[in-house]
């Protein structure tokens, strides 16, 4: 082995005796303090620029806040002084009386007045609270820019503002002012105009007080800055400023805001940054708080976006939401349930009972409510029918489901009720009852179709046979006489049958109408005088009407008028009208019974015929359903006169209605109108004839 050199001994002198290079510890405590003095100066510049940022928020937020006020009484005072515009044709002092009150309450609003169309003054009203407006210059003296203000709202329609000027006060004072033209139109034209002179100074004075920002200065100024009108207890500093435009119709206000603070002072917010700077001692918990605070942040953001979800899961429904406390008070609604019941969440939580009880079955539902709580908690989805109003008055039907609303601790602290307005299904159940009512008299018209096409059928071969037998024994009259030389002359036998033959071709006639209305098939029409039509049902109303005891009254302006109608069908109509008429008075005294038959020329087109008689008038009930088919009052009646008569007069063109009133001698007038073939004579002689059955 090899020994190891031997060291020098000046060596190991050297190596031992040489202290290790440290680092100063002056220098140490001197980055410390540079790190310390740097973050505290950063700390304390970020403090003072954070009191400047929210001194500047501050100021922008009563700028805004300011501006809407100042809209809101813009509309107030234009509210105001439309509810004067319409006092029209008062006095002078009536007048001044009625402009009192806006004056007085409106603290902006120094005058009002009333001019005409060319803008002279009417009425005139000043404030009672400071001087006359106008004391030392004259009215018409200032009035230029409300001319302007007038001149362009009668062209707008619209109401307009002026711009500010100057009016001169007692004692070398004065104000801006401006003035508000509110046209006043009627007929298409200008009957005057409105006009309210509003004090800026007194506008900003009011505002301030509403807002409630004593440390801020008000002011409206002009485009160049210059100051119109101020409000404020001291002057504002000139560093923070916010400015808004107040939009009105014409000239809008230019706002400015000014903070009474100047820029923070250093003394109080360093003495706040060497807090905060100690605070960085406990810098170990400062990092545990933060590490809490990021889970908090992640839980609550977690949190708010479930809440984000809910809410508008809870908006986009239809179906109504509300949440109520153990004593019924309504806590929560969604949108859905406001809708529904036009109540506002303010309203919902105001009342108690609820505004959507109605009031005649509050005491109902307070009884199920206190019934529901006792019982405790219930199985969800149990669903019931009820009655809700809504803020119009108006009932609908509702399904309520309700469920028991419960805590974190498991206490029930209320309900939750999920209701849905089935007023639509009860519609549809309604619109569902009536279309099976109609398909079912629909059904039943069929089975009269068939009827009358079974019987018109049926019916005209005996018809015909009566025709042929008739006509058969008037030709051996005729040859009869002719044989024996005997001259014909018609008597009582021969009127007979010739009023058979007529009366078995009429009935045929009335059976092919009735067969080819029923099979819908396009009716034969011609110009028949209406003098013609009522001679033609004459014979058969007077035998109704002598056994009733009835008499029968014509009152025809112009028999000659002619229509275009199905002769057979419009005889018809009256037959049933008239036998109607006649049977509605056989409960009246018989001097009384009286049954009249009218006509007139309705608007150079049209022929309005009248059956009106002296009953005892229809029933409202009644009325409502009197052309229903299968409608009747009379035990042996079918109803289905007055609907097929409708429909005769609707094919032709015209409308068929009534007017009565139920009540003894109140009577009963059937009124349907044809149209004319020519122009009728409104001039035609007027005549009335009466005649006894």
């Amino acid at each position: 082995m090899h020994d190891a050199p031997a060291m020098r001994p000046d060596a190991l002198s050297t190596s031992f005796g040489r202290r290790p290079r440290r680092v100063p510890r002056a220098l140490l405590w001197g980055t410390l303090l540079v790190l310390l003095g740097v973050a505290q100066s950063a700390l304390v510049w970020l403090t003072l620029d954070y009191e400047a940022a929210r001194t500047q928020e501050q100021t922008d937020d009563t700028a805004v806040l300011v501006a809407d006020l100042l809209r809101r009484q813009a509309r107030a005072d234009l509210q105001a002084l439309q509810v004067l515009a319409h006092q029209e044709g008062l006095s002078d002092v009536a007048w001044a009386a009625q402009a009192r009150e806006p004056l007085a309450q409106r603290p902006g609003m120094l005058r009002l007045e009333l001019r005409d169309a060319a803008l002279r003054p009417v009425h005139a009203a000043d404030s009672a609270s400071g001087p006359a407006l106008f004391r030392l210059m004259r009215r018409s003296d200032l009035q230029v820019e409300a001319e302007l203000a007038c001149a362009v709202a009668l062209r707008t329609g619209q109401p307009q503002y002026s711009r500010s000027y100057f009016v001169p006060l007692p004692e070398g004072r004065g104000q801006e002012v401006q003035d508000l033209c509110l046209p006043l139109l009627g007929s298409g034209r200008v009957q005057g105009f409105a006009v309210a002179t509003l004090g800026l100074a007194q506008r900003l004075e009011a505002v301030q007080a509403l807002a409630q920002r004593p440390e801020v200065e008000l002011a409206l100024v002009e485009s160049d800055g210059a100051r119109l009108a101020r409000a404020g207890s001291r002057r504002g500093g000139g560093i923070f400023v916010a400015q808004r435009v107040v939009d009105q119709p014409g000239v809008p206000l230019q706002l400015r805001v000014e903070a009474v603070a100047g820029r923070p002072s250093l003394i109080p917010n360093l003495a706040t940054a060497l807090v905060l700077g100690l605070s960085a001692l406990l810098f170990g918990v400062v990092l545990a708080l933060v590490r809490d605070v990021r889970r908090r942040a992640r839980a609550e953001a977690a949190l708010a976006d479930a809440l984000a979800v809910r809410k508008a899961m809870e908006d986009s429904l239809i179906t109504g939401l509300r949440a109520r406390d153990m004593q019924g008070r309504v806590t929560y609604a969604n949108p859905a349930f406001r809708a529904m019941v036009g109540f506002s969440s303010e309203q919902l939580r105001a009342s108690n009972p609820p505004p959507y009880w109605p009031p005649e079955r509050a005491e109902e539902f307070r009884l199920r409510q206190a019934g529901r709580a006792q019982a405790g908690l219930a199985p969800p989805r149990e669903g019931y029918e009820s009655e809700f109003m809504r803020a119009n008055g108006e009932r609908f039907p509702v399904m309520v489901y309700d469920a028991p609303l419960v805590d974190a601790q498991g206490r029930q602290t209320g309900w939750m009720s999920a209701v849905v307005d089935i007023t639509e299904q009860r519609r549809a159940e309604e619109r569902h009852r009536q279309q099976q009512e109609r398909l079912a008299a629909t059904a039943r018209l069929a089975t009269v179709g068939e009827m009358a096409s079974l019987l018109s059928h049926e019916i005209n071969q005996p018809l015909a046979a009566i025709a042929s037998y008739a006509g058969g024994t008037l030709n051996m009259m005729d040859d009869a006489a002719a044989h024996s030389g005997v001259a014909a002359e018609p008597g009582l036998l021969r009127q007979a049958l010739q009023r058979i033959a007529e009366q078995a071709e009429r009935a045929g006639r009335v059976i092919k109408s009735v067969h080819d209305f029923v099979r819908r098939r396009e009716q034969p029409r011609e110009p028949v005088a209406v003098g013609a039509l009522v001679d033609a049902v004459l014979p058969l109303v007077r035998l109704q009407a002598r056994k009733s005891g009835c008499r029968i009254a014509l009152d025809l302006a112009d028999p000659l008028a002619c229509v275009v109608a199905d002769r057979t069908m419009i005889e018809q109509v009256l037959l049933n009208l008239t036998r109607n008429g006649i049977q509605a008075m056989e409960a009246v005294p018989l001097a009384e019974r009286v049954l009249t038959l009218r006509s007139r020329s309705v608007q150079g087109r049209w022929l309005a015929v009248e059956v009106a008689d002296r009953g005892p008038g229809i029933a409202p009930e009644v009325a409502q359903r009197l052309f229903t088919p299968f409608f009747t009052t009379r035990a042996e009646g079918m109803g289905l006169g007055l609907s097929l008569c409708r429909t005769v007069v609707e094919q032709h063109g015209g409308a068929l209605d009534f007017d009565s009133r139920a009540g003894a001698g109140a009577g009963t007038t059937f009124r349907f109108t044809l149209p004319l073939a020519t122009d009728a004579d409104p001039a035609a002689p007027h005549h009335v004839t009466s005649e006894p059955a």
